[in-house]
């Protein structure tokens, strides 16, 4: 399992548009999104994968780290746990 985090986000954006903007640049279906509930001027969403490894997560994650979506330069980090 492999997570990643979005921030930057348009708040107006939605699952269906995010898993769609992932699978645009290649990226697996994704098992859950979990969006931030704060007031943050860069709300984001964690994005977990169940059959990708942290690994190639990360070489997905250089197609989409920077890019300007919805009006939003787009943020996007690999978590990883650390004793894994």
């Amino acid at each position: 399992m492999s997570r990643l985090l979005l921030a930057n986000l348009d708040p107006a954006i939605t699952d269906d548009e995010i898993k769609a903007f992932l699978a645009k640049y290649g990226f697996p279906p994704c098992k859950e999104i979990h969006h931030e509930k704060n007031e943050s001027s860069r709300p984001g969403a964690l994005v977990i994968f169940e059959d990708l490894d942290p690994t190639q997560l990360s070489k997905l994650r250089e197609r989409i780290h920077d890019i300007h979506w919805h009006g939003r330069k787009l943020s996007a980090q690999v978590l990883r746990d650390r004793f894994s």
